[in-house]
């Protein structure tokens, strides 16, 4: 048995919201289940499991992951952020606030996953218009909104970035 090897499964180092957690975990943990149960990061939500919802999107190394479908041993040595990464001492991000400003979000089960999922796109590239936003939420699956709220969220929270970085 290898030394990062346990009875029951691997020991894992990652990087969660930029603290090291050196953790023993079963071969067969989901990273969602890791985060939530394990690290009682809440934020991230467990939808369909199948990883068709986008509800468990989380970040590994900048990459939007859906979380339900990737172990946590496969997370060894990566650096995780989650929803609860975005606000810096209790206030919200720009992406958040749009969120709140345009009822980008009704019931909440879905808008953790849209975060992350935009966070990524816009660290990618600029959102270049409407088309451009539908397609970067079209990964995430929404039962309330109906979307309009969200696309208007994503093009303010990336016209206000462009505007901060001038």
């Amino acid at each position: 048995m290898s030394e990062t090897e346990t009875t029951t499964g691997h020991r894992i180092s990652v990087t969660v919201n930029g603290a090291v957690r050196e953790e023993a975990v079963d071969d067969r943990l989901t990273l969602a289940d890791f985060l939530r149960e394990r690290l009682r990061l809440t934020g991230t939500h467990l939808g369909c499991e199948h990883g068709v919802c986008g509800a468990c999107t989380v970040l590994v190394n900048g990459d939007a992951v859906r979380s339900c479908l990737m172990l946590a041993v496969q997370a060894d040595g990566t650096e995780i952020e989650t929803v609860e990464s975005l606000a810096e001492d209790g206030t919200l991000n720009p992406l958040q606030e749009a969120f709140r400003r345009n009822h980008a979000l009704q019931c909440g089960f879905c808008t953790s996953g849209f975060l992350m999922s935009v966070t990524a796109a816009m660290r990618e590239e600029p959102i270049r218009d409407e088309e451009h936003a539908r397609e970067v939420l079209s990964g995430n699956i929404c039962r309330c909104t109906g979307y309009t709220g969200l696309v208007k969220a994503v093009l303010e929270a990336d016209a206000e970035r462009k505007d901060t970085a001038r």
